[in-house]
């Protein structure tokens, strides 16, 4: 007589009945967030690029829950807290995703595949043209950045945890992941996801705090572009290589980013074909994509369930939030300088989620006047985000292990 035993046939039915009822009802509730996210990256509510694997990274990690022993449960994907040689060679045999977790996010190298990909996306001509405007807004941009990590150490983070949740701020994953890989290590699943949720609503939410806080006759400005003088590729590539070597000399543990970025855009503007297809198509997608992917499956009930995360949520809301709010300070400070001749607007593409928050500034300025166009200020503020996002990674990383 055969001995059936459903719960052992099915275990991830049966690990649902193994844990207390706190783990279950979060493995079930996660399951339907992840579906949930699949649909609203299907339906271009959040970045389908991110969304739809992290959705079903996220459902599939909390359903296929088994017996790895007879005392203990988990999945065969990834363990991200095995640290011992011996161990992790065994683990690299058995679960699937470990591999491109420990070669690739462990050491942030995910963060700098993404940054060479956006950087020969990137047209800097706008930056390098106007610098001073586009510095200046992509500076007050940081506002978050800098003012979310007093008050996330107010609520009870330490100094790490709350530099890499400010990082939320500069509303750009690959820094987030980055610095939260160096300096909080144990949350850094929590704040990263946190990170790509909010950053995929900028697009649906910035314009609501646009037209808050900017008058339509202000949105309405319109932008003169003749003042934009044709900048050479060799400018932009010798602008590229100086500004990366100065970064580097004064941020050395942010040049990996520094590296990645302007090598992107270096490529770019030196028109090699062969670089810039595998860079912008293969790397970039494959990156965006097995991230995506790796953030779900490593979402799993009891990390979503520890009370930090709550803080973590509100956090990154207020980052963005004052980020967006300190970008159009910027913007204002430009318009009160040039006595009324720049667009307020711009300032919100200092938020560096590029090019999705310059989209933001050309979309609400063309709703409250069709003839204005300020696209391409918009790319020079949030390129400079990109540089001023690093940068202040770099600083946090920096001097956060030498605070007490």
């Amino acid at each position: 007589m055969i001995d059936f035993n459903f719960f052992q046939i099915f275990q991830g039915i049966g690990t649902l009945f193994e844990t207390d009822m706190k783990t279950t009802i979060a493995r079930i509730a996660l399951i339907f967030l992840g579906m949930f996210l699949v649909y609203l990256g299907t339906k271009g509510v959040l970045e389908p690029l991110i969304m739809i694997p992290m959705g079903f990274g996220m459902s599939t990690v909390n359903a296929a829950v088994l017996y790895l022993s007879s005392s203990k449960i988990g999945t065969i994907i990834i363990d991200p807290n095995v640290s011992e040689i011996n161990d992790l060679m065994g683990v690299l045999q058995i679960d699937f995703l470990q591999p491109i977790y420990t070669f690739m996010f462990s050491n942030g190298l995910i963060a700098c595949f993404i940054f060479m990909g956006i950087g020969v996306l990137s047209d800097i001509s706008f930056l390098v043209a106007k610098p001073f405007s586009s510095m200046l807004i992509a500076l007050c941009a940081e506002l978050g950045t800098i003012a979310t990590f007093p008050i996330a150490v107010l609520m009870g983070l330490n100094f790490g945890q709350a530099a890499s949740v400010a990082m939320v701020g500069g509303a750009d994953g690959p820094m987030v992941l980055f610095t939260s890989l160096i300096l909080a290590k144990d949350y850094f699943v929590p704040i990263t996801i946190v990170a790509y949720l909010y950053v995929s609503l900028t697009y649906g939410a910035y314009p609501y705090l646009v037209k808050l806080l900017v008058p339509k006759r202000l949105r309405a400005i319109e932008m003169d572009m003749s003042v934009f003088p044709e900048i050479k590729s060799s400018q932009k590539i010798a602008f590229s290589i100086i500004v990366c070597v100065v970064l580097s000399l004064l941020f050395p543990m942010a040049a990996p980013l520094f590296l990645s970025f302007f090598l992107g855009v270096a490529i770019r503007e030196s028109g090699i074909k062969q670089y810039i297809t595998f860079l912008e198509n293969t790397l970039l997608y494959s990156s965006t994509l097995f991230l995506g992917l790796v953030l779900g499956v490593l979402t799993e009930a009891n990390t979503i369930m520890n009370p930090v995360v709550l803080k973590i949520l509100v956090l990154g809301i207020l980052a963005l939030i004052l980020s967006g709010i300190g970008g159009l300070m910027g913007g204002y400070i430009m318009y009160f300088i040039t006595k009324g001749k720049y667009n307020p607007v711009i300032g919100i593409a200092g938020v560096s989620c590029i090019p999705t928050t310059a989209k933001v500034a050309q979309k609400v300025v063309s709703e409250a006047n069709p003839k204005a166009f300020v696209l391409p200020y918009a790319l020079g503020a949030s390129v400079s985000g990109v540089i001023t996002s690093a940068i202040l990674a770099g600083v946090y990383i920096a001097l956060i292990p030498y605070i007490k």
